[in-house]
């Protein structure tokens, strides 16, 4: 028996939750049946995506390369700034329904590259253009062509050209069920300097602004900070969790940033907001320098560890970020053992599927049937 294996009889045995934390974040929520308060079921024109950054969602939430647990309280994914982009990417956008010439379509560049069953370890990338991201060209052209053409892609618009995209790769490990590690490593693909902004965001879903009480609406989660470099989040039923940043390039602390995962009433609709920090604050204090937009009592329920990277053409740099259980933290949670994690699952997940996926099968055979695992 293989360590997965183990680690899934554990999970099915319920002796250890392996499964509680995974890839169970949707890259969008807005606009979807999942998030529809329309009067006549139009959810896309209800919640369009230029809502998603202020709005409170109420069924779910979206992210960026990221994982949550199994019933989607406390969420960790990435943001990006490129410094051009007039907002700031936490989500993946696409066309909604109405506006794909095929329908409801992502316009990204991303891919899922590996994960094991039990997620303990996984992997993905996602390409972050270094140009203004083409929110507009991509909804105009794809408007004026009808259902016989071909869709317009990311692609088309020309924001890849010479390589002058991010390279942002987002790695998984568990050290135990209630103990993960996020490896991020992100390259300059581009022929000329260019700085990008990484936040590693810790949220909790609203469950508290819907009027509602009982088992899944529990009293008002917190994110609290500890120190200079992690905050402790804390939950009725999920328990108490430490989320540490390591530093960045140069020893450098990230800049924590705290807000409410409220929506932006004022912003949205002109009526008064729950609290003065919003959903949009970090949208607010990166892209637009809106310092009073984040709070500054350093609690909240929604928090980030904010680096700025500068990148030589071709240049890589590597953020690490940790989010265990408070009975299992360590006071070094980074350093030789962080990254021995990663290896240690990484060589367990590819010894399951050397065992699970018949050796009879070509190269390229065992490389679909793992990505289709």
């Amino acid at each position: 028996m293989d360590a997965e294996q183990q680690r899934l009889d554990e999970d099915a045995a319920r002796k250890r939750n392996w499964k509680r934390w995974g890839p169970y974040l949707a890259e969008r929520q807005w606009g979807t049946v999942r998030e529809d308060y329309s009067a006549n079921g139009d959810s896309w024109t209800d919640f369009p995506h230029a809502h998603a950054r202020s709005r409170a969602y109420r069924w779910g939430e979206d992210g960026l390369l990221g994982f949550c647990d199994r019933e989607g309280r406390l969420h960790l994914a990435l943001a990006l700034w490129n410094g051009r982009d007039a907002i700031l990417k936490e989500r993946l956008f696409g066309l909604t329904g109405p506006q794909g010439n095929h329908g409801e379509d992502v316009k990204e560049v991303y891919a899922y590259e590996d994960s094991a069953p039990t997620h303990s370890y996984a992997r993905a990338v996602y390409h972050y253009p270094q140009a203004a991201f083409p929110y507009e060209q991509l909804i105009a052209e794809n408007a004026a062509r009808d259902r016989t053409a071909r869709e317009y892609e990311l692609e088309d618009t020309g924001v890849f050209a010479d390589g002058r995209w991010f390279e942002v790769v987002a790695e998984y490990a568990k050290a135990s069920p209630d103990d993960l590690l996020l490896r991020v490593r992100i390259t300059n693909r581009g022929p000329e300097a260019a700085p990008v902004h990484v936040l590693g965001q810790l949220w909790f879903r609203n469950t508290w602004s819907w009027g509602r009480t009982g088992e899944s609406y529990p009293a008002r989660p917190v994110l609290r900070r500890r120190d200079a470099s992690s905050i402790d989040a804390e939950h009725v039923t999920l328990g108490r969790f430490r989320f540490c940043a390591d530093t960045g390039p140069g020893s450098h602390a990230p800049e924590w940033l705290f807000t409410e995962n409220d929506t932006n009433a004022e912003a949205l609709f002109g009526a008064a907001s729950a609290s003065p920090y919003v959903k949009d604050a970090f949208h607010r204090r990166v892209v637009a320098g809106e310092s009073s937009a984040v709070s500054p009592h350093g609690r909240g329920t929604k928090a980030a560890a904010w680096h700025t990277l500068p990148l030589a053409p071709g240049e890589s740099q590597v953020l690490r970020f940790r989010l265990t259980l408070e009975s299992e933290a360590t006071p070094t949670p980074f350093g030789e053992a962080f990254d021995a994690v990663f290896e240690a699952r990484r060589r367990e997940t590819d010894a399951h599927y050397a065992r699970v996926i018949p050796a009879a099968l070509d190269p390229e055979e065992q490389r679909i049937a793992r990505e289709g695992y």
